[in-house]
């Protein structure tokens, strides 16, 4: 059976093609534009090398991403589509030679072979539903911003340490990258009008954005702004204050933004037909799930066993084994999205789980550390919720614990 091999480098407004067939011989090379002209010419130009009879099954295609509206045409195609991570394929290539020199067609070339020979090492892009990848979008959106927003904060805390670090011990109690706190920055950035702030002015701002205990609040934050300090020349003091003030109006907006975003991940997340399943699972609330199932996806196909999804994961360990050493280490090649979401989950599960709480504490009992014992949880919980998703059903503590329980019981 003939079976075409596509090698797709792109890059902003094209993308370099090499059509190969099972042999490896050069069939095709071709640059073509972004957009509905480009698949097009690209569906002719299989059409061409098919000899009109091939079936969208028989066309294999590698290309750097697993998004983009090129890859959702490939894929409703019905093409065969394996997203390679750049450093596999930068490693691929050495195979060519060592010199470290890059072309698009060369790439393009290297992307052909990597899916002729190695695609079984390779994973495909999973055909997940619209409705998760539309959690997708707004759950790695919602987290781009917290996690600018905690960028954007340590440039500021920065800042303020230079010149004026009583403001961080005022605002301590109000969460520092909240937005009253940012407020009460914008209108006293220097420490010589924060001395001048008065109570009334923070309790306004204090109750604006509903803040229990505003009196006592306000009668610390002023009693700590007005605390002596080590000044600067006022003109220095003045244009740090400028910067504060740049920081301080960038977090309210991304605050705001965040809270919008957040909003739409809940709606999304709780469309989901599996969204009940994720919620059942303990230490799981509306953006862990939503953040849980965006990297995932949703195709029932794409994880043909739970250690397939642990290892995605990350959670799983990895072996290294060479002649008399043996060891056992983290593995730090991962999706640090799901990573970051399973590392919440395990630390809420904790308090929410029996099971859970039991699973860590034997962890930290054989000398595990904090981390790889949470680590360890997470990759128990992977394991259940990959069962629960299998069977459709939802999570049950008994049932999930089980093993383990009987294991301690007979200890």
């Amino acid at each position: 059976m003939l079976v075409l091999f596509i090698g797709d480098d792109w890059a902003e407004d094209h993308h370099d093609v090499e059509v190969q067939d099972g042999t490896g011989q050069r069939l095709a090379i071709s640059r073509l534009p972004e957009g509905v002209e480009g698949i097009a010419k690209l569906h002719a130009l299989i059409g061409r090398h098919g000899g009109g009879d091939l079936e969208a099954g028989q066309v294999v295609v590698g290309i750097e991403t697993d998004r983009g509206p090129w890859v959702q045409a490939l894929i409703a195609a019905g093409y065969r589509v394996y997203a390679v991570n750049p450093k596999q394929a930068a490693r691929f290539k050495e195979r060519y030679g060592t010199s470290g020199a890059k072309s698009d067609r060369g790439d393009a070339h290297a992307l052909a072979d990597m899916v002729r020979i190695d695609r079984d090492q390779l994973r495909p892009i999973a055909g997940d539903s619209d409705q998760a990848q539309a959690v997708r979008v707004v759950a790695r959106a919602h987290q781009t911003l917290i996690w600018e927003r905690t960028r954007t904060f340590q440039r500021l805390r920065s800042t303020l340490r230079e010149y004026f670090p009583g403001a961080l011990t005022a605002y301590a109690g109000l969460e520092l990258t909240s937005t009253d706190a940012m407020e009460l920055l914008i209108k006293a950035p220097t420490p010589e009008e924060a001395v001048k702030l008065t109570k009334p002015q923070i309790t306004a701002v204090l109750a604006r954005h509903r803040r229990r205990n505003r009196d006592q609040r306000a009668v610390a934050i002023q009693a700590a702004l007005r605390e002596p300090q080590l000044g600067l020349p006022t003109p220095v003091t003045v244009a740090y204050g400028a910067a504060v003030v740049a920081h301080a109006r960038l977090l309210i907006a991304l605050n705001e933004q965040i809270q919008a975003l957040e909003e739409q991940v809940s709606a999304h997340f709780l469309a989901h037909p599996d969204a009940e399943i994720y919620l059942s699972m303990p230490g799981i609330g509306e953006i862990t799930g939503a953040r849980v199932l965006a990297e995932f996806g949703d195709d029932p196909s794409r994880y043909t066993s739970a250690k397939a999804r642990k290892n995605y994961a990350g959670t799983s360990p990895v072996t290294r084994a060479s002649g008399k050493q043996h060891t056992v280490q983290a593995r730090y090649v991962r999706n640090d999205r799901l990573a970051d979401a399973l590392h919440k989950q395990a630390f809420s599960a904790l308090n929410t789980s029996p099971g859970a709480r039991r699973y860590y504490d034997k962890q930290r009992a054989r000398d595990a550390g904090y981390n790889p014992a949470l680590r360890q949880l997470g990759n128990r919980l992977v394991g259940i919720l990959h069962g629960c998703l299998k069977t459709r059903t939802l999570y049950d503590e008994a049932t999930a614990w089980s093993h383990h329980a009987t294991l301690a019981a007979a200890a």
